[in-house]
């Protein structure tokens, strides 16, 4: 082929010493033939390894230099907060960040791992609401002493909370979202939680630095360990059986009130509160609020769980939107009648003084 374009180009080459320069060139051109492709190929090859093998190199340093990069990376972030939150107890929005991300430890209860993210979701509530409401200098030497003993506080409950969702597993005990949606609309409806949604996130935000989704986290515990209380009571679930019983029974409401509540500021009077009730009193559990309110003046109701008590009332007269009402208390056990014996009979290690 390189000799046929030559002799083609000598053709239109009309100077004799151009044709001959010509002729030689393409005398001297290689012949490439089946035998000797083998060797032609072998001569390309060798040239373009001269610029391959460099490149080739090159990649395997980049490749090296990256994962030497990302190695030395890992382990400066990985020492930096493990500094920041087991030796200087810091407690930074980007350090409770990774906390969400990495579940690092900052107790072991049993065998059970407490998480630093629950922690630091404890602590920095309390922090924020001294820091916005009371305005307290966490940098004086008051200020330090009141943030040591909200980090001890903030320790002891995670430790507890673990305990209690252990029990809670243990008995079969849950809350569902659906319990706390419907917790948090009962209490709204009683205009407890601002007038609106951004008055209530409003309320969360600059009181606590929290949303409503945090907000229902810590709603959502506070109810698993009053429902795992209510499971491990029997006794004041008993007491209040018999109480109800009594009263389905025909016993006046003041006797039963005299002969079974836990209340002693109203026992005495029958029951009775003393002032009249309305929808958005306070004073009350909003159960027992909700629970008068579906009651004709006479009627009294089944045991009402609020949480911590359990609660039998009764309308007694209905005075336009006010209730003259009256109750029937039963405390239950402190949470920690339950987690105490827990405590003392297994190990629990914390990673941070």
């Amino acid at each position: 082929m390189v000799r046929k374009k030559i002799s083609k180009a000598i053709a239109r080459v009309k100077k004799p010493d151009e044709a001959t320069a010509l002729t030689r060139a393409a005398d001297a051109a290689p012949r490439i033939t089946n035998e000797t492709v083998a060797e032609h190929r072998e001569q390309v090859l060798k040239k373009a390894r001269k610029h391959i093998i460099p490149l080739a190199h090159s990649k395997r340093q980049v490749v090296t230099l990256t994962t030497t990069l990302f190695i030395v990376s890992v382990v400066v972030f990985f020492t930096y907060v493990t500094l920041a939150l087991y030796k200087f107890h810091q407690s930074s929005t980007f350090l409770y960040r990774v906390t969400q991300v990495i579940p690092l430890p900052v107790a072991r209860t049993g065998s059970d791992f407490v998480a630093y993210e629950n922690y630091l979701f404890e602590l920095r509530h309390y922090k924020h609401y001294y820091e916005t409401q009371q305005k307290l200098n966490f940098n004086d030497e008051s200020g330090r002493q009141q943030l040591a003993a909200f980090q001890g506080q903030a320790r002891q409950k995670v430790v507890d909370d673990a305990i209690v969702r252990r029990l809670a597993k243990e008995n079969g005990v849950s809350v569902s979202e659906k319990e706390v949606s419907d917790q948090i609309d009962l209490v709204r409806s009683q205009n407890r939680l601002g007038e609106n949604d951004q008055v209530f996130e409003d309320v969360l935000k600059d009181y606590w630095g929290w949303t409503v989704n945090d907000f229902k986290r810590s709603l959502k515990q506070q109810m698993l360990a009053a429902k795992v209380v209510a499971k491990l009571d029997t006794e004041t679930q008993n007491k209040a059986n018999a109480a109800l019983a009594a009263l389905q029974g025909g016993t006046d409401f003041a006797t039963v009130a005299k002969n079974y509540s836990e209340d002693a500021a109203t026992k005495d009077a029958g029951g009775e509160y003393g002032f009249q009730i309305t929808r958005t009193n306070r004073d009350l559990a909003a159960q027992t609020v909700n629970a008068l309110f579906m009651l004709q003046p006479g009627q009294f109701s089944e045991i009402i769980n609020t949480g911590y008590t359990l609660e039998i009332v009764k309308n007694i007269e209905t005075q336009g939107d006010r209730i003259r009402g009256a109750h029937i208390v039963f405390r239950f056990k402190d949470i920690n009648t339950y987690i105490d014996p827990i405590k003392e009979s297994q190990k629990t290690t914390l990673y941070i003084n």
